[in-house]
């Protein structure tokens, strides 16, 4: 129940807020500038009381000033609240807040050339904090918290610091556990990476870009859908950007963005049958896709204008990125292709049929780029097992990156490389987890991993700080987002691929269970549908075949191969 005047004016949160206690004390000043520390680590509410109970003391005096670093074990979305017993004469004290994605970003000072910012979301700032009160400050992604009492000959009586978690707060009802601990610890935390940035709308990262950027949402929506199944935030985001890119313009000015939002409603569709829904789409739908189907040129090459781009990695590369475009043209066009079949739009499939004809007479040279010949590979333009064996399984898991290389793992599938596959995924994504990720970063390049210490960590002298001192393009330094949701692509692989489960008609009615172990001994997991959740568990025998033990939902027809 609401004030009256408050009607039609309100909108109701999708998201819930958590308190989390702090895990450990990192770093803090001296022991004449911060007096108990562990104080801080006590299981404490954040209403104060009059009399101060075994407080944390802050306290600045002389040359020393009083600072605090708080691990809060996982990355997290949302600020901190403070709350404070007593200051020097019942005064405001002004404290300075630093949130961090690694202990050095934390640390560090805006600018400089590890390149620490405010870019999207203010993650060092400044607060005035009353005695006998509770101050909340910060909406940006984090896991550490540095405070610093900032006035002269000043302290502060801390009651407690928590963090305000803010999330979805929604049943992990997809599943994946096998015989490799290394292979499950990927798989959860690509599932909570997609988690964090289901906020509001579906965002990219959590301290940055905190945006909808459509290429983006597939890779995350593959991981949603195995993890959560068809959660509202996918259309809602999917119909934010069609509302703001009116055509002929390309969503977020890139038209190979404007391609992802038509796989994304393929993908849509054929996971939760909806056709209302996709008959909501049928005018931009098919303007777009006349707009697409009219990008091919005289020798069928795609002419996609700018912002002709794929991911960070391969931008500067342009024949791969033609490849890439070409590839993903053809896809496009497929998949619109059959969305308007369902809509019974003839004209516009036609359109589309007619220039897939063309385009598949050219077939792009993936120029030594894994994401290109990935995207030849599922637009059927050459062998899949060719273009692994001279492209994409060349030196291991380098050469990637954490967008497309989900593609790169369907594309490995499609060439029967499960094994590949399988140590890709625990050499690139595992690679993180060492470092101390609790989520996934917004791209990674093993080369940096070497004498690289820790995110969790001071950096010892003489080590590479793997956040502050790497990067590139737009990512550079401290800028460099360590939870995107684009990275989450093992977790919708593992799922799909190792437990086998494949949709194969809309609603999810009839799925394929087609277990590919590689090097594992068994497999199992959950897999949610709009008819019910399916479980799975696959053991292999002595002689190498399979033995599944599936139950799934009446309404579903199961298929095996």
């Amino acid at each position: 129940m609401t004030a009256p005047e408050l009607a039609g004016r309100i909108e109701t949160d999708p998201r819930v807020r958590r308190y989390v206690q702090p895990s450990r004390i990192v770093w803090h000043s001296d022991n004449q500038t911060v007096e108990n520390p562990q104080a801080l680590l006590l299981r404490r509410s954040g209403q104060v009381t009059l009399d101060a109970s075994n407080p944390c003391v802050l306290r600045n005096s002389g040359d020393g000033q009083a600072s605090v670093l708080l691990d809060f074990g996982k990355q997290l979305q949302g600020g901190v609240q403070i709350a404070v017993w007593h200051t020097k004469n019942n005064q405001p004290v002004r404290m300075r807040v630093r949130f961090g994605e690694s202990v050095s970003e934390a640390m560090a000072e805006l600018g400089g050339d590890r390149n620490a910012t405010n870019d999207h979301a203010i993650r060092d700032d400044r607060v005035l904090v009353p005695w006998l009160g509770t101050t909340e400050i910060g909406n940006t992604g984090f896991r550490f918290v540095r405070i610093d009492l900032e006035d002269a000959d000043s302290f502060a009586q801390i009651q407690a610091v928590r963090a305000v978690f803010i999330y979805r707060d929604l049943p992990y009802l997809g599943s994946f556990r096998c015989n490799d601990e290394r292979l499950n610890h990927i798989w959860r935390t690509g599932a909570y990476t997609v988690h964090l940035n289901m906020q509001d709308y579906l965002w990219d990262g959590i301290k940055r870009d905190r945006l909808v950027w459509i290429g983006d949402l597939h890779p995350e929506t593959m991981s949603i859908l195995a993890v959560f199944g068809a959660d509202e935030v996918i259309p809602k985001s999917l119909d934010l950007i069609r509302d703001e890119t009116p055509l002929p313009q390309w969503m977020n000015g890139i038209s190979s963005y404007s391609m992802w939002w038509v796989l994304l409603h393929q993908s849509w569709y054929e996971y939760t049958g909806d056709k209302e829904y996709l008959s909501q789409q049928r005018s931009y739908l098919t303007g777009l896709l006349d707009l697409l189907a009219q990008q091919v040129g005289p020798d069928n090459r795609e002419t996609l204008p700018p912002a002709r781009f794929l991911d960070w990695p391969s931008s500067e590369n342009a024949p791969a990125i033609h490849a890439g475009l070409h590839s993903m043209l053809i896809m496009t066009l497929r998949a619109g292709a059959e969305l308007c079949a369902v809509l019974d739009e003839s004209a516009t499939r036609d359109n589309c049929l007619a220039a897939v004809d063309k385009l598949v007479k050219h077939v792009p040279d993936p120029a030594d780029s894994k994401q290109a010949a990935a995207l030849i590979a599922l637009a059927g333009l050459d062998d899949p097992a060719r273009l692994n064996q001279a492209v994409m399984a060349v030196d291991g898991a380098r050469r990637m990156s954490t967008f497309y290389g989900y593609y790169v793992l369907q594309a490995r599938a499609m060439a029967g490389d499960y094994k590949g596959a399988l140590d890709c995924i625990r050499e690139y994504w595992g690679a993180m987890l060492d470092l101390g990720a609790t989520t996934f970063w917004e791209d990674f390049n093993l080369d940096w991993t070497e004498n690289a210490a820790r995110i969790d960590e001071l950096v010892p002298e003489g080590k590479k700080d793997i956040h502050g001192d790497f990067g590139n393009y737009c990512y550079k330094g401290f800028r460099h987002s360590l939870c995107h949701g684009w990275a989450s692509g093992p977790t919708a692989w593992l799922s799909e691929h190792v437990l086998g489960v494949k949709v194969l008609e809309p609603g999810c009615r009839v799925v394929r269970i087609d277990p590919h172990l590689g090097d594992l001994d068994w497999a199992e997991g959950s897999y949610p549908t709009p008819l019910g959740i399916i479980r799975v568990r696959h053991e292999k025998r002595p002689d190498g075949t399979i033995h599944s033990d599936i139950q799934a939902p009446a309404e579903i027809e199961i298929v095996r191969p």
